[in-house]
Parts: structure tokens; C-alpha cells; sequence
């Protein structure tokens, strides 16, 4: 190995174990309490090292973030990794893999979708794209088994989208909080929650919420295109 392929290696290494330190605290300590110096103090180097590598303590965030996103990917919550299967099925294999992720990936999960403190990912658009695109296909997906006749006429799609989302990260942080009951199964509830939620929405059970407020990344999208 020559020195450059050295030098990258030594690089890469250290900058793993800056994300992976900085992952392991924000999750015990919160992300607002945990400081670069304190990042620096885990891994026995100085803050001025770290900031050789990550310009702020918010774009470690965003490291892991984007990390955490494309996890979630490669577990295949994103409808084009099923697509054997018919549109209601695709869209029941994403929230089913949502919640796996949950349970596989507990650090991303609670920094990406449970602690109110960390950066808005909506500021780097460019950088999540990948992860708004995936969320526009679920929606898609979920439109497509109304076209389908899997589901009534009058489902919104976007609607349809939050209600599963919020049951499946209902049942995830019940278990990251310790909140389920002993002897309780986490997986066996999330099915329960998602089978309930399908049925309901099969049944034509009308909405009374509406997809009027965007997500941090839509409105992001929403300022680029104004030119803002």
C-alpha cells in the first residue's frame, strides 16, 4: 500500500470514529448537550483534529443523517425493492421495513426521526434529495393501489403516508423508551398496528387531518424553486 492509499485509509478510520462516537453520545446525552470537545474527549484526540474533518458539530449530524437514510434504503424501505409485488404489497413492505430499521438501527432511528434538537435536514436539500424522492415514491406507490382498486377512491395518498408512518414510529420509540410492557413483543405490535392501519384504510375510513403542511424537505424544495 503506498502512501496516498495509507494516508486515505488512516483518514477514513479516524472519521469513522468521530460518527461513531458522535452517534453513541448524541443518543445517550441528547444532541444539544454534546459538544465537539466532548466528541474529541471520547475518541482521545483534540477538537481542533475533529474540525480537520467536520467544519461544526451540525455537519456531523448531517453524516450520520445521510448515513442513516441510506440505511433505510438498503433495507429496502423504498417501493422500486419490491417491486414483485403488487402496489398495496409494496407500499405494506416499506412500513414493515421501517419499522426493522427501528429495531436494527436504533441510534439513526432516534436521531433521525425522535430528537427534537438536531439540525433541520431540509437545509441541505441537495444532500437528502436522494431521501425526499423516496418519500414522493412512497406517496406514488400508495396512489397506485387506489388506481389499483386496492384502496377506495377517496384515499389521500400523502394523508395515507403520515398515518402509517406515525403508527409504525409509535410502536418504535414505545420500544427505544422502554415504554412497552414486560414480556410484550415490539414486533408482533407493529404488525398488529400496521394490519389495523391497512384495514382501516381499506375500509374507506374518512380522514379528518390533511397533507396541507409540507415536510422539512418540501419546503426546502419549495425555496429552491422560488429562488429563494
Amino acid at each position: 500500500m503506498g502512501i496516498k492509499e495509507r494516508h486515505v485509509r488512516d483518514r477514513e478510520t479516524v472519521r469513522r470514529a468521530i460518527l461513531d462516537a458522535a452517534r453513541e453520545l448524541f443518543v445517550a446525552e441528547g444532541f444539544q448537550n454534546v459538544s465537539i470537545r466532548k466528541i474529541a474527549e471520547r475518541i482521545e484526540y483534540s477538537p481542533a483534529a475533529i474540525y480537520g474533518y467536520f467544519p461544526s458539530k451540525d455537519d456531523i449530524f448531517f453524516a450520520l443523517a445521510e448515513e442513516g437514510f441510506r440505511l433505510l434504503c438498503v433495507r429496502g424501505a423504498a417501493p422500486a425493492t419490491l417491486e414483485d409485488r403488487s402496489p398495496l404489497g409494496r407500499v405494506r413492505g416499506v412500513f414493515g421495513r421501517l419499522y426493522e430499521f427501528s429495531r436494527d438501527y436504533p441510534q439513526y432511528f432516534a436521531l433521525m426521526f425522535i430528537d427534537r434538537t438536531v439540525p433541520r435536514i431540509g437545509r441541505e436539500y441537495e444532500r437528502f434529495a436522494f431521501a425526499h424522492q423516496m418519500k414522493q415514491n412512497i406517496i406514488a406507490t400508495i396512489a397506485a393501489a387506489v388506481e389499483a382498486g386496492e384502496l377506495p377512491p377517496s384515499i389521500d395518498a400523502a394523508v395515507a403516508m403520515r398515518v402509517l408512518t406515525s403508527g409504525v414510529i409509535g410502536v418504535a420509540v414505545m420500544q427505544l423508551s422502554g415504554r412497552l410492557a414486560s414480556g410484550e413483543n415490539a414486533d408482533l405490535l407493529a404488525a398488529d398496528v400496521l394490519n389495523t392501519t391497512f384495514a382501516g384504510l381499506q375500509s374507506g375510513v374518512p380522514f379528518h387531518s390533511r397533507a396541507t403542511a409540507p415536510c422539512p424537505l418540501d419546503e426546502e424544495e419549495l425555496a429552491v424553486k422560488r429562488g429563494l
